[in-house]
C-alpha cells in the first residue's frame, strides 16, 4: 500500500510540472499507463491530489495528468500574487481583475466555439494583439452599456473593471522601446508568456508578434474550470465571448444578432 502512495504521489508530482510530457520521461509514461488500467491505484491518485488541495481533470497518454487547484489551496494562483502591485488598495484590487479580464479573454479567443471545447484535437491559435482587441471589444460594449446608467452606482463590479480596462493605453513605449508593462498589451504579452510557462499554450517560433498555439491542457482547464467559474460573469450581465465571422463579439441579449 505505501508502494502505491508512492507512485501517486509521484504522478500528482510530475502534474506540478506542466511542461513535462508522458512521451518524456519513461516513469511518468508508466505512471499514466498505470492509472488508465488500474482503477484502485486511479482512487488513490485523486485522494492524494485531494489532500494536497488539488483536483484530477484528465490523465491521458498526451498531456499527462492535469490538475487544478482546489480553493484555498497553496498552489492556488493569486491575483494579487501575479499583478503589478500598485501604490494604494483600491488600484491594487483594479489591477488584480485587469489580469483575470487577460486571461478571460485568451480563453475565450483561444476556443471560440462550443465544438471547439468539445474537440479533444482542437487546437486554436492567438496572439497578443487579437486578445487585447477582444478584450477592448467587450470593455467597449459594457462601457457604452453603463454609460446610460451611474457607473459608480448602478453598474456591476465587472463592468466597472472592462471600464477601467478600456482607459488604459493600448500601447506605450519605455525609454528602451519595450512596451510598457501597464498598457494593456504588455499585460496582455505577460499573461500570454505566463500561460506558456504552465504548459497551457506554446509560443510559434519566429512569430515577432506573439503568437501562441494552444495545448490540450489549456483545452481542458477551460473546459472544466473557466466555462463554470469567469465566464458565467459575463453571461449574467449580458455579454458572450464569442467571435462572429466578422471577428466582432456577439451579446446573448443581442435579439438575432446574437443568435448567429
Amino acid at each position: 500500500m505505501n508502494d502505491d502512495v508512492t507512485a501517486a504521489a509521484s504522478l500528482v508530482a510530475f502534474g506540478l510540472r506542466p511542461r513535462m510530457l508522458p512521451a518524456r520521461d519513461p516513469a511518468y509514461r508508466s505512471l499514466v499507463i498505470r492509472h488508465r488500467d488500474d482503477d484502485a491505484f486511479a482512487l488513490i491518485v485523486t485522494a492524494v491530489a485531494e489532500g494536497l488541495g488539488l483536483r484530477v481533470l484528465d490523465v491521458d497518454a498526451e498531456s499527462g495528468i492535469v490538475l487544478s487547484a482546489l480553493h484555498g489551496s497553496v498552489f492556488e494562483l493569486r491575483l494579487d500574487q501575479y499583478a503589478r502591485q500598485t501604490r494604494t488598495s483600491d488600484r491594487r484590487d483594479v489591477e488584480k481583475v485587469l489580469h483575470g479580464v487577460t486571461f478571460l479573454a485568451a480563453a475565450a479567443l483561444a476556443f471560440p466555439r462550443p465544438a471547439d471545447l468539445a474537440n479533444d484535437q482542437y487546437t486554436g491559435r492567438i496572439s497578443v494583439a487579437e486578445v487585447d482587441t477582444m478584450a477592448r471589444e467587450v470593455a467597449r460594449e459594457l462601457r457604452e452599456r453603463a454609460d446610460a446608467t451611474d457607473p459608480e452606482a448602478d453598474a456591476p463590479r465587472l463592468e466597472q473593471v472592462w471600464r477601467a480596462y478600456a482607459r488604459r493605453p493600448e500601447s506605450q513605449a519605455t525609454k528602451d522601446g519595450r512596451v510598457a508593462p501597464d498598457s494593456t498589451r504588455g499585460m496582455v504579452a505577460r499573461a500570454l508568456r505566463y500561460l506558456a510557462d504552465q504548459g497551457l499554450l506554446v509560443p510559434i517560433p519566429g512569430d515577432i508578434d506573439g503568437l501562441y498555439r494552444t495545448t490540450r491542457r489549456f483545452l481542458i482547464q477551460v473546459r472544466e474550470l473557466a466555462v463554470e467559474r469567469t465566464m458565467d460573469e459575463l453571461l449574467k450581465i449580458g455579454v458572450v465571448p464569442v467571435l462572429k465571422p466578422g471577428g466582432s463579439l456577439r451579446a446573448a441579449s443581442g435579439g438575432a444578432e446574437g443568435q448567429g
